[in-house]
Formats: C-alpha cells, structure tokens, sequence
C-alpha cells in the first residue's frame, strides 16, 4: 500500500515500502526545504514527473559508493591528466540542474522538471546542495548536483558534454569528500556507469544505519570549493 502524506505528515517506515516499483513508498505532500531535508535524512527521495503527484521512494537494496573504493580506470586517469579541464564548485547550479533535464538517448522525458529545479536551488541558497561542474575552454561540459548532510552525500544527477566530463566531475567530488572524512555516497539506484567508478549496492536497512549515524548533522553552509585540490 502507498501512504498518501500531506503537507503536514510524517513519513511512514521504510519497511512499508513497495516491492514493486522497487522502494515507493508515499505519495503527496510538498518540495519544501524541511520536507526534503526530512526525506533525505530518513533514506527517501522524490522522483515523480511534471504535473504528477510528489511521488516519494527508497529502494531495496541500495546503490552507494564508499568514497575509498571510487575506481578510476586507465581511460579517465589520462583523461585527468590531460588537464585541459577546470572544476569549479557552486557556480552555477541551476544551470547544472538544467543540463542533466535535457533529453538523453533512449529516454522519453525527464523528472527535473522546473519544479524540482526550483526546490533544490532553495537548498543550494541555505548551503544544503551543490554542484561540481567540468569546464572547458569557458564551457561548462558537464558535471552533477547533490545534497551534503552530515557526513553523506546524496548524489542526484549528473550530465556530460564532453568525453569524461561527467566522470572527472564525480573524481573530483570523491576526492574532495575523503579529504573532508565523509563516509558515504548515496547512488540511490544500480547503474552500470555507477558500478563502473565503484559504487555497490547494500541492503536499505543497512544504508538507513549509516544514516541514522551520520547523516543527522548539519555540514557548512559555505560554498564549496576545490581550488587547493591538486591532481
């Protein structure tokens, strides 16, 4: 059964969650900031389409990445080195979010839609969401967005110009995020490019446990920035 929520209710348990679709577990309610902040502290994220419902969901198992089993293959290391690339960190999210909306092969339509942008651009003003973007020759060519709380990162999406522009993206995030002692990157569903650079997939009750440790405190509500990282 799916919980229908209000702007006001709370979130049902986790283990209420449909075995099929995979983790969809209510529908209803807003895109505020606390009702996000709650979702995400809690193991749960929107994904819905335009003029739908909110629908909410978390999946079992669960796709993460322990940042120090990020894998970089022989490919990107010299796409890396190349070094024709500069990587910025909170300059401009919005655009970021647009980019990953606009249409990919062998996909009818996207579920960033304007309303979506708008909810996460009002978490990226408080210091919640940030983006790491690829720039070449003055143009941004790829990049992600997500949410930091705590120590875990919640990866939402990410888009790619440019050969490897999404990836260098992703190394540099993961490098950033050693550095700063964080312990999880959530992936939240199984993908081949995800389990190309490491990520695997552990049982929710797991993941809501690492959640439940680390994800509660609030991280700065400065920018990001990586400009004393070095390859």
């Amino acid at each position: 059964m799916v919980h229908l929520i209000t702007s006001d209710s709370l979130f049902p348990p986790l283990e209420e969650a449909l075995l099929e679709p995979n983790g969809l577990l209510a529908v209803g309610g807003d895109l505020s900031p606390k009702r996000l902040i709650n979702a995400y502290e809690n193991g749960i994220f929107p994904w819905f389409n335009k003029d739908e419902p909110a629908l909410w969901w978390s999946p079992d198992p669960r796709m993460v990445l322990f940042p120090n089993e990020l894998k970089v293959s022989r490919s990107l290391r010299k796409s890396i080195k190349k070094n024709n690339y500069h990587v910025r960190c909170d300059s401009h999210f919005s655009e970021v979010m647009l980019a990953c909306a606009e249409p990919r092969r062998n996909q009818a339509g996207t579920w960033i839609h304007p309303d979506m942008v708008s909810a996460y651009t009002a978490l990226h003003e408080i210091g919640l969401a940030h983006s790491v973007e690829t720039w070449i020759d003055g143009k941004l060519v790829g990049g992600l967005y997500g949410l930091a709380m705590g120590k875990v990162f919640f990866g939402e999406s990410m888009f790619s110009r440019a050969p490897d522009a999404s990836k260098i993206a992703f190394v540099y995030l993961v490098r950033h995020l050693i550095q700063w002692n964080y312990i999880l990157i959530d992936c939240q569903v199984r993908t081949a490019h995800l389990a190309s650079l490491g990520a695997r997939e552990i049982s929710r009750a797991e993941f809501s446990q690492i959640l439940n440790i680390w994800a509660k405190n609030r991280v700065s509500e400065e920018k990001w920035d990586f400009s004393y990282m070095y390859e």
